[in-house]
């Protein structure tokens, strides 16, 4: 598989969790389609023709997706002028081919989603993203569909204040949730820099530190030699019935059911 620039090993690992995850869950379209849509990374998928069949809250918050309806059966993202300008197109079609496509710091005006995308105008420059590309085929080998999982770098970076802020909630993330803190390292009062964060995002300082929190999570689950209550307690998160039910709501799955489905996907 070719890739665009340099990846760190540890999203490399995750990005191809992800991709073997889903793969396993072709047959069970129902599964697939609600950890899909509960997945706490922005993803699309797409039919072979390129036009969008599915996007999931993520997708929709960060990108600032206006409408689902404009959006799925109407986007097409062979046609997207803003693929087109950045002059990665001939690369993303060899997911059709079957490979699995990486595309490092992918920098998107926002102007140009905002115009074609549908997406709600927000005071942004620009969308900074590595982004992977992968095939899913049917059992005999033919191209259902393909998936792009988004892993947003910098977040609209429109704002000093707003990269601040995600700065530090990601620096901080095992702690406690402290807006005052967060606020204080934006250099901003508490209440301006939640009404900024969440215009500008699209979610509020807190879900961002959950979701974040969540994705590392699910990182954790995947090791091995950690029990699920000592991946919890790696997260800084205490394992009871109210933490499994926020990770199932936002994936799909208990986290037992995750960290099983992950170990029978993952290679020997």
């Amino acid at each position: 598989m070719q890739k665009c620039g340099k990846v760190g090993s540890k999203m490399d690992n995750m990005l191809n969790g992800a991709e073997e995850y889903f793969r396993s869950l072709i047959g069970n379209e129902d599964l697939l389609a609600r950890v899909i849509e509960y997945f706490p990374y922005p993803i699309q998928i797409f039919s072979p023709d390129g036009t969008s069949m599915m996007v999931n809250k993520a997708a929709i918050k960060i990108m600032g997706i206006k409408s689902v309806e404009d959006h799925v059966g109407k986007y097409n993202v062979f046609s997207d002028p803003v693929i087109s300008s950045i002059g990665v197109m001939c690369q993303l079609k060899e997911v059709l081919e079957g490979k699995t496509i990486y595309l490092t710091d992918f920098n998107a005006p926002y102007q140009g989603i905002y115009r074609y995308v549908h997406a709600v105008d927000r005071d942004i420059k620009s969308i900074s993203a590595d982004i992977t590309c992968f095939p899913l085929m049917n059992a005999g080998g033919e191209l259902i569909c393909f998936v792009a999982v988004f892993i947003i770098r910098n977040i609209y970076r429109g704002k000093e204040e707003i990269t601040l802020g995600r700065q530090y909630i990601e620096a901080h993330w095992r702690e406690p949730f402290d807006i005052d803190k967060i606020a204080k390292a934006a250099c901003l009062s508490k209440a301006h820099f939640t009404r900024l964060f969440k215009k500008h995002t699209g979610v509020t300082p807190h879900q961002y530190y959950v979701n974040y929190k969540i994705g590392k999570l699910m990182e954790k689950l995947q090791d091995a030699n950690l029990s699920v209550a000592e991946a919890f307690a790696a997260c800084n998160i205490e394992y009871n019935g109210h933490s499994a039910r926020v990770f199932k709501s936002m994936t799909g799955l208990s986290p037992s059911a995750y960290r099983k489905l992950r170990s029978n996907t993952s290679p020997d």
